[in-house]
């Protein structure tokens, strides 16, 4: 094993260690802070036992299904330490938020909106439409009402904003409420606002958390409930949305960022460097992994992390999340496609020679990062997809985040008293073969009357 000065691990391929990184067999801790842990059972004002964090939601939840508005806005003003009046945010706020907002920031926003609005609506050109064909078919409609869970108070986020919100409004959605911690003065972040104004956000509240998902599921006195829910959070909105499953529709279930980068001898080690800490300065439970299939070139890769790191404003974070991750040496590029499509990133980035040539091998991941020119945090932002991707190996199933989220389909049966007659005794006999007298006098009633 080669380690950085940081703690990055390359791994010899096929050994246990190595085996572990490609399973995930990485400790992924739901434990939550004492502050936190006291913060709970301080809500609840018991001391006598830690609550844990599924209850403390299950208990949100209840009071905001019972208590509404004054359940939510008690929990985000305790959570947030923020005040505030008015759950919605109102149309002065809006304008203020674009004034703040300086023309380059406003710049950057607008054109991000609409490099994803152009990718979705070409992504909506190649989805489903409605049809009828001799009888059957099926009907397409956007679902009616979402809320878009806006991650972040005091830090802007406004490209998880985007990235959630335009495909919705692309999709048809009717109507599209979107819920975001305020800031510590009762405002919710400018530049939040302003992307949620641009990506077609009819309505933001002022909620965080379990109750702000709660709200959206239930609806309360000022917003009505929602059909699914949509969007990343912390620990406490993915509980929120597990528990709610079932009540509310739920996209998915995301955990932490993950990059895999395959990179061989061509590939500038500056570069693979900087997308492996790219990742790393998200979250100090981030995984970036590093495929590589040279040891000479995965020493290059180190001495550019080493380099690096430290210029990182987040460096401490990145170092962590450095640590969770490591490098196989691999003999060839099969060998490093296979082990990809067996972890099944959230995002693949492929800085090899001839990246195109292998493509048609990739199998599993969220989104695929083709060369040098490519970089996965341009995905982030301005690329076009959606930067909502499957995690955890999820991908194996599951897609990125994309108009078909937003939409539904209706099966259509339409017949002539022809296809009645052609196709009723064969299902009467089957309802007959079940037990069901009742299905089979169903259609032998209208056969019997022909």
């Amino acid at each position: 094993m080669i380690t950085s000065e940081d703690s990055f691990r390359i791994l010899e391929d096929r050994t246990i260690e190595a085996e572990g990184l490609v399973n995930r067999d990485l400790e992924l801790s739901s434990q939550i802070s004492s502050t936190v842990q006291a913060t709970i059972n301080n809500t609840w004002q018991e001391n006598n036992r830690d609550i844990s964090p599924e209850e403390h939601v299950s208990r949100i939840i209840h009071e905001v299904r019972s208590a509404g508005d004054s359940a939510v806005r008690s929990f985000t003003e305790l959570f947030d330490d923020s005040s505030y009046i008015d759950m919605e945010v109102s149309q002065t706020e809006f304008d203020e938020a674009f004034s703040t907002v300086s023309k380059e920031d406003l710049k950057a926003i607008e054109f991000t909106v609409e490099r994803v609005r152009r990718y979705h609506r070409e992504q909506l050109s190649h989805g489903p439409t409605s049809f009828l064909k001799r009888g059957t078919g099926w009907i397409v409609r956007p679902i009616s009402r979402v809320g878009i869970y806006m991650a972040g108070n005091v830090a802007a986020l406004p490209s998880s904003v985007i990235h959630t919100a335009v495909p919705a409004a692309v999709a048809g959605v009717e109507q599209i409420i979107g819920v975001s911690a305020p800031m510590p003065d009762g405002r919710v972040n400018p530049h939040k606002l302003v992307a949620a104004k641009l990506s077609g956000i009819d309505q933001v509240f002022r909620a965080s958390g379990a109750q702000a998902l709660a709200a959206l599921a239930h609806g309360t006195d000022t917003s009505q409930s929602v059909d699914k829910i949509f969007g990343p959070g912390g620990l406490f909105v993915t509980l929120a949305k597990q528990q709610l499953f079932g009540q509310v529709g739920i996209d998915s279930i995301y955990g932490p960022t993950e990059t895999l980068v395959i990179a061989d001898e061509s590939a500038d080690p500056a570069l693979v460097a900087s997308d492996l800490l790219a990742q790393a300065e998200h979250d100090v439970l981030a995984t970036p992994v590093l495929l590589i299939i040279s040891d000479i070139a995965a020493r290059r890769v180190l001495a550019a992390i080493d380099e690096q790191l430290p210029l990182l404003e987040r460096a401490e974070i990145a170092r962590m999340a450095m640590r969770r991750g490591g490098g196989i040496i691999v003999k060839d590029i099969d060998r490093a496609i296979e082990l990809a499509n067996r972890f099944a990133p959230e995002h693949l980035c492929l800085l090899i020679d001839n990246p195109d040539s292998i493509l048609e091998k990739i199998k599993n991941a969220g989104g695929v990062f083709v060369g040098e020119s490519s970089p996965e945090v341009l995905g982030d932002y301005t690329a076009g997809p959606s930067h909502v991707m499957p995690t955890g190996g999820s991908a194996r199933w599951a897609s990125p985040l994309s108009i078909l989220d937003f939409l539904r389909v209706m099966s259509l049966v339409e017949l002539e008293t022809d296809d009645l007659l052609r196709l009723g005794p064969d299902a009467a006999a089957l309802a007959r073969i079940e037990g069901l007298t009742g299905h089979a006098r169903s259609i032998e009633r209208r056969l019997e009357s022909r």
